[in-house]
């Protein structure tokens, strides 16, 4: 009996040296699905306003000369909008579901109430408080943590803004650059 390790104990030591990679992996997968769906979130709710839309900027003091230093910029796209957005938008969070690829077990968090009213596909796609309260959570602590980098890429449009943030600049979904673009 001596020297002797019980297969129950080699499984239990199995399945712990397992435990911290898959939750490791589920984490990555719900903050890179947040800042996903926090970026198209933000994406539509820019493209909804107005384009003729605009907002006073700059100082309302008047210059020596008797001039201020007022600029008009496109409201859609300003500080002051962005920074409204940020502070409601991972309410929208609840709108989303978590679906499991088959072949690799990631998950990714897909829209299941559209914008517009049309029939959406829910094939496999878990609809669950739990999901909906963990990517909300998720969403807050990336839009606080990323607030700058946010305002800074949505200020001016750009091309594959999720890539952008959510892979390069901060490393969320450094696993991901192969996810395809949802439209919304």
């Amino acid at each position: 009996m001596r020297g002797r390790i019980p297969p129950a104990l080699c499984l239990a030591v199995a399945l712990a040296a397992l435990l911290p990679t898959t939750c490791a992996r589920r984490s990555q997968d719900l903050h890179c699905g947040a800042c996903r769906a926090l970026v198209d979130e933000l994406e539509w709710e820019i493209a909804q306003v107005d384009p003729r839309k605009t907002i006073q900027m700059g100082s309302f003091r008047i210059n020596p000369d008797g001039s201020q230093s007022v600029v008009e910029v496109p409201y859609a796209r300003s500080e002051a909008h962005l920074t409204e957005l940020l502070e409601r938008v991972c309410e929208k969070m609840k709108e989303y579901g978590e679906k499991v690829d088959p072949s690799t077990h990631r998950k990714s968090y897909v829209r299941v109430i559209s914008h517009d009213g049309t029939k959406m596909d829910l094939s496999g796609v878990k609809i669950d408080g739990d999901v909906a309260s963990s990517l909300k959570f998720a969403c807050e602590s990336i839009a606080e943590e990323y607030e700058d980098e946010l305002i800074e890429f949505l200020s001016h449009e750009a091309d594959n803004v999720k890539d952008r943030l959510c892979s390069k600049r901060t490393d969320l979904c450094d696993h991901a650059l192969h996810i395809p673009h949802d439209e919304l």
